[in-house]
């Protein structure tokens, strides 16, 4: 059968991962020095993995509610309360399609499919959204799933997305603006400035602003110029959500993967606008229909356990790279995540594809910056490894780049 006459518009316009591309290299290069993927390399917390294993034998194994099971919403809820001073526990005496304001959470299966369900909500054929480039690589991916048009804002050279850069990329059609910070591939922060000038212009011009806030926290000590609105001791991630009156007007997507080493469980959450979120629960009906059941017991043991160790360790190691690649290009300092995004140096006289090329010859994988970007001049050092291979790695950049 001609497979290829019956495929949709939608699946030819998905272009494959960049990133996985480098990373399956990794099971056909012997000894390959694997610095592609973010797969955090530390062990998941003995507590957390027991609430899993505890979960199963329970047999706490069907479906859970679409919104996901008690436990880990009312952690949810405590903790958006302490961070952000939103108020989203349900409530049976309001309606979103009655125009009920305040905020609503919904578990998702993985913060790629909270925004998948955001995807499929609010953009429809022509419609926009605007992202800043470089950008995580499923960004464009929402576009093409739903014939809408992803708008690249240029960030360059040292990657914040701020107002004045996007001021002038919103039409009539644009439906929301994606922030990220810490940003994936860049790891840059957004400042208290920044975010606060965002929403600002998302309010002026009717437009929803999403914080995808997955390495909320990973974000280095030095770069934590915010703090809870129910606990000002804690220093965290600059977040839009904080300014008063944004849960009508942000909405804010965050995980589980990345910070408790659980990327394959599939956890995330996605809370803001109630007339929104109850729209995103309703696709979820008939898609993920829940996130898994037993992990999301296992999830609500996770607000226990402190990762700012795990998180100081991140910071170490990218001390190390950094000291070691500003020697032969420019890199601008991560401020949060586990990536560093060097410049390949134009001396050189090649892409960053080709530089990767390069890379592979000597068995080390990275990842090209046009996987993240409309531009081919930098490429993303994953920090997700031990030190020794760290090394080895930079001493093959080093010696590439010199």
């Amino acid at each position: 059968m001609d497979i290829a006459r019956l495929l949709s518009d939608r699946a030819r316009a998905v272009e494959p991962s960049g990133i996985r591309r480098i990373s399956d290299l990794a099971a056909r290069i012997p000894d390959a020095i694997n610095l592609s993927i973010g797969q955090p390399d530390f062990a998941v917390p003995e507590a957390i993995k027991r609430a899993a294993v505890e979960a199963i034998q329970q047999d706490r194994n069907g479906y859970s509610t679409t919104v996901g099971v008690g436990p880990l919403r009312e952690a949810i809820h405590a903790w958006v309360k302490t961070d952000l001073g939103w108020d989203c526990t349900p409530r049976a005496d309001v309606r979103a399609d009655a125009g009920a304001g305040g905020a609503s959470m919904l578990v998702t299966s993985g913060t790629s499919g909270a925004l998948v369900l955001l995807a499929q909500t609010l953009l429809g054929a022509g419609d926009e959204f605007i992202v800043g480039d470089p950008y995580f690589s499923l960004y464009p991916g929402l576009a093409a799933l739903c014939g809408a048009r992803m708008v690249a804002c240029d960030t360059y050279p040292d990657f914040r997305l701020t107002a004045a850069r996007v001021e002038p990329l919103i039409t009539e059609r644009t439906k929301f603006v994606l922030l990220t910070s810490p940003s994936n591939p860049s790891g840059v922060v957004c400042t208290k400035e920044d975010v606060a000038d965002l929403l600002d212009l998302c309010r002026r011009r009717g437009v929803l602003l999403v914080s995808d806030e997955i390495y909320d926290d990973f974000t280095f000590r030095a770069h934590r110029g915010d703090a809870c609105v129910g606990d000002a001791s804690k220093a965290r991630c600059p977040s839009p959500a904080r300014l008063p009156g944004a849960e009508e007007d942000v909405l804010v997507i965050r995980g589980f993967g990345k910070t408790y080493g659980v990327t394959g469980w599939r956890l995330g959450y996605a809370v803001g606008p109630r007339a929104l979120v109850e729209q995103m629960t309703k696709i979820n009906m008939y898609t993920y229909v829940c996130a898994p059941t037993p992990l999301q017991f296992a999830a609500a043991a996770a607000y226990g356990v402190d990762m700012d160790p795990i998180v100081d360790g991140y910071e170490r190691r990218r001390d190390m790279v950094l000291e070691r690649l500003r020697s032969v290009t420019e890199v601008t300092e991560p401020g949060g995540a586990f990536y560093v995004f060097p410049k390949v140096p134009e001396r050189l006289g090649i892409t960053s594809t080709q530089f990767v090329e390069r890379c592979v010859e000597k068995k080390l994988l990275v990842v090209p910056g046009k996987a993240f970007s409309t531009r081919d001049t930098h490429f993303r050092v994953s920090l997700a490894a031990t030190d020794e291979v760290l090394r080895r790695g930079c001493e093959v950049l080093c010696g590439l780049m010199r």
